[in-house]
């Protein structure tokens, strides 16, 4: 049974065999011992001791794990042994003092701090891709310029995120040489080289030293500025965040209160439009305070954003605070989501009331077609589609709507028909068709003249369900129509609605063809070709001649 010693090497607890220590402990006296120059041995022999933590580290699969001979003799074989690897003095001072930068070991990427101009990241990517360092940076420079200062963003993104070479360990990293007892002491013999020339320099190293202060002072005060200004930016944004979010807290709390006031205590104009509209039955006052939740607590969250802009070392509102918002807002959404629901589905399914009546008119006849107002309501007969709440000539209270369709269709049956379909919504087809018949709509027609109304109503209670009349008007081939021009926005002229009356074509006389019409008296149109179609028309009827001649007295 072997002991067991902890030892700290390079500030890393490591667990060794009894037997592995003594031989590491040999291992590190004989390299102290190879060292040609006593003068840095301390700081070559930390440098080696965090490189074998660092062996060490990879090989173990777990702290609690033991050091034992085997892994020692690895760590060895890599590092080298001192006799094998022992530099004198005299083969530096015969070296170049630039080495070559090629070399046989992994490179990483490093910060090349020693040789830095702003913060080490060319002279780092130099090493990296084995290029000079001068031409790393004159490309830098050329694609800051071409990509209009994008670059310079990369070069603080480098600066961030790559770590600097402090390390001899890190530094031999840098340049892909192999992490042994021989390239360590070179790599400080080189450093303390260059130290002793700066020395032997001073004049010429203290212009130089000058020249890098003033250009990292240049740089030094260059991102101050800009940090300044992002700074200012942050706290105008900040600024702009609270002004948005409180405005908006407050324009909700306002609405709160006036839509709470109008739901408890107001009877006026908006809560008969809200109460035409509203199928969710819920109370006005819920449904704003709902909306405060659903649409202030994210608002509250941005003020508070804006408040940590502002001002630093804000204190949070706590973890329970922002649970019970959470939680709060969720139940709004849901709530409202439930409300929306309801509302859709009262408007799922239509039903429709159909009512049929014949037409006086006959072959030959001409029938005039205009839409007819109700002065109590409006003047101007004209379809707008809108809707509106208006009180009867007993003061009750009704929906105005003028979604009123007018169709005008061929038939072959000898008498004309009118056909009115009117159509409502509600949440299930037995109650939407009770909506429909609900529709009050009307029509006359006195010597020859079809009056339409322009406009249909219902009782208030029934709600606004998207009510709507469409009128369709059979005519016998060979009849004649004359629309007024105030049907123009009623009609429209289309494949879908098979409507044979064209927009344009009021005010003119209109003989009914088989799915359309024949103007007599437009412009390019032949009267001769009218009257002989229609002659065919009547063909085989023994007044023949005396409709021919009312026609005709009609036309001129």
């Amino acid at each position: 049974m072997n002991k067991t010693v902890n030892i700290n090497l390079a500030g890393t607890f490591f667990h060794i065999d009894e037997d592995a220590f003594g031989k590491l402990q040999r291992y590190l006296d004989a390299i102290k011992r190879s060292l040609s120059d006593p003068q840095g041995s301390d700081e070559i022999i930390k440098d080696i001791e965090a490189r074998i933590a660092e062996l060490f580290s990879e090989k173990l699969k777990s702290p609690t794990q033991v050091v034992m001979l085997k892994e020692l003799d690895e760590v060895i074989a890599v590092m080298g042994q001192p006799e094998d690897y022992a530099v004198d003095e005299e083969i530096f001072e015969d070296q170049p003092k630039s080495s070559n930068r090629r070399s046989s070991g992994h490179k990483q990427l490093f910060r090349d701090v020693d040789n830095k101009f702003i913060a080490g990241v060319a002279s780092g990517l130099s090493y990296y891709l084995g290029i000079d360092t001068i031409w790393v940076r004159l490309i830098w420079i050329l694609l800051t310029i071409f990509s209009s200062g994008t670059f310079i963003i990369i070069y603080i993104l480098f600066w961030i995120l790559v770590p600097g070479a402090e390390t001899t360990s890190e530094k031999l990293k840098m340049t892909g040489e192999p992490i042994n007892i021989s390239n360590i002491e070179k790599k400080f013999k080189e450093g303390y080289e260059n130290v002793a020339e700066k020395v032997k320099n001073v004049d010429y190293d203290k212009y130089g030293q000058q020249v890098k202060r003033s250009t990292n002072n240049f740089f030094d005060t260059l991102g101050n500025i800009f940090l300044t200004l992002f700074k200012i930016f942050v706290k105008f944004l900040g600024a702009l965040v609270i002004i948005i979010s409180l405005s908006t807290l407050v324009g909700l709390i306002v609405g709160l209160f006036t839509a709470s006031s109008l739901g408890v205590w107001g009877h006026g104009e908006f809560m008969d439009w809200y109460q035409m509209v509203d199928t969710t039955n819920a109370p006005l006052w819920l449904i704003s305070l709902m909306v405060l939740f659903a649409v202030g607590i994210p608002f509250f969250a941005l003020f508070i954003l804006g408040l940590k802009m502002l001002v630093t070392n804000l204190k949070s509102i706590g973890l329970v605070a922002k649970i019970a918002l959470f939680v709060i807002w969720l139940a709004s959404i849901i709530t409202l989501g439930i409300f929306g629901i309801r509302q859709a589905t009262e408007t799922a399914y239509e039903g429709e009331s159909i009512q049929e009546e014949v037409l006086p008119v006959r072959i030959g006849d001409t029938l005039k077609i205009k839409m007819v107002s109700n002065e109590d309501y409006e003047y101007d007969a004209r379809r707008r589609g809108g809707l509106d709440i208006k009180y009867n000539e007993q003061d009750e209270k009704i929906i105005y709507s003028t979604d009123v369709r007018l169709i005008v269709r061929s038939t072959t049956d000898s008498v004309g028909k009118i056909r009115i379909a009117k159509r409502a919504e509600s949440y299930d087809n037995l109650n939407a068709k009770r909506k429909a018949e609900a529709i009050n709509y009307g029509y006359t027609i006195d010597n020859q003249t079809l009056s339409l109304d322009a406009y249909l109503t219902t009782d208030f209670a029934q709600q606004y369900r998207d009510q709507e009349v469409e009128v369709i008007v059979y005519l016998p081939e060979g009849t004649i129509l004359f629309a007024d021009e105030n049907t123009y926005s009623f009609h429209r002229n289309d494949y879908y609605h098979k409507d044979i009356l064209n927009n344009g074509d009021e005010e003119h006389f209109l003989l009914i063809e088989r799915n359309k019409t024949h103007c007599s008296d437009c412009p390019n149109e032949v009267k001769e070709d009218w009257e002989d179609a229609l002659d065919k028309k009547l063909d085989g009827n023994t007044e023949e001649e005396t409709v021919t001649e009312k026609m005709t007295d009609t036309i001129n």
